[in-house]
């Protein structure tokens, strides 16, 4: 069955880029209806879609009529994909959603505070027939046929303190909640400050970001997980894979991937004939879904 909030929930918050006060609610929404974002300040509503995403470098843009844009939306698509929630009116009153501790840990636990509603209509899922793929560089991003969503992500960097780490998760059954959800953005020092110097990361600081210097994590209390780093790119990437309107029943697999090249992915996914098709999930293929069989106590075993 699809799912929505039982009841709205509400975040007050400031944009990572913009450093501005951000207040944002996430309503109920009816089946089928999906996950819009509403620009109250703009009076413009957008649909999460992939063809609606700017491909615009450190996060995930979504760009509406009139160019009325909504920045940073992965991490709450994250934890909206995690939950198994498909159908939700977002409204905010600014151009970026809050960033929060910098993970999707603080949605889903309100989320899961205000209760889930399952809607009396069958979930329909992307199902991957065959292998589509795309590269930029020394980055790829593919997604191949699969009984369930899988992620395999693969990073490397010259800073010893995250250096080269792979995971790979089956997303089935509150697997995000446990494994993904708490993983907060990261960046190097030299980031920060080359970002702060073209005026971006402006709400940027230790208690929203794990920013790591060489060898050295400066955040303070350090990591959540030795492999924190990978751990949020795999949150990215579920929550830029949700852009695609329905669950992906495929295993998508990144190698130094980020939001604008898994955007690329789902633009070359839809444009290839008999790589994709529609299907109403049986029981079986909704037990291998995010959100399928999650409870509060999978968010009580994060850190």
């Amino acid at each position: 069955m699809q799912t929505t909030l039982r009841t709205t929930a509400q975040f007050n918050g400031i944009g990572l880029h913009s450093g501005r006060p951000v207040r944002m609610s996430v309503r109920p929404a009816a089946a089928d209806h999906g996950i819009w974002f509403h620009r109250l300040d703009k009076a413009v509503r957008i649909p999460a879609l992939w063809d609606r995403v700017a491909q615009v470098p450190l996060c995930t843009r979504l760009v509406g009529e009139g160019g009325v844009d909504v920045s940073t939306i992965e991490h709450i698509m994250a934890a909206l994909a995690g939950c198994g929630i498909g159908n939700a009116e977002i409204e905010l009153d600014g151009p970026e959603v809050p960033i929060l501790d910098g993970s999707a840990a603080g949605f889903v636990r309100k989320f899961l505070d205000v209760g889930l509603q399952r809607l009396d209509t069958p979930v329909r899922a992307f199902e991957i027939l065959r292998p589509v793929e795309v590269k930029a560089g020394l980055s790829t991003a593919k997604l191949l046929p699969a009984d369930g969503l899988e992620i395999d992500f693969t990073i490397e960097f010259p800073d010893p303190a995250i250096g080269r780490q792979r995971k790979v998760l089956d997303m089935g059954n509150g697997t995000f909640i446990r494994e993904l959800c708490d993983s907060r953005t990261f960046c190097r020092q030299s980031d920060v400050d080359a970002m702060r110097a073209e005026g971006l990361a402006l709400g940027g600081s230790m208690d929203n970001a794990v920013v790591v210097d060489g060898a050295s994590v400066l955040s303070p209390g350090g990591l959540r997980h030795a492999d924190e780093a990978v751990r949020h790119k795999m949150l990215d990437a579920l929550g830029d894979l949700a852009t695609a309107g329905a669950p992906i029943l495929g295993r998508y697999e990144g190698i130094r991937a980020g939001h604008a090249l898994t955007n690329a992915l789902l633009r070359v996914l839809f444009a290839t004939p008999d790589a994709v098709r529609v299907v109403t999930c049986d029981r079986a293929q909704m037990r291998r879904l995010p959100g399928t069989g999650i409870a509060v106590d999978d968010l009580r075993l994060v850190a």
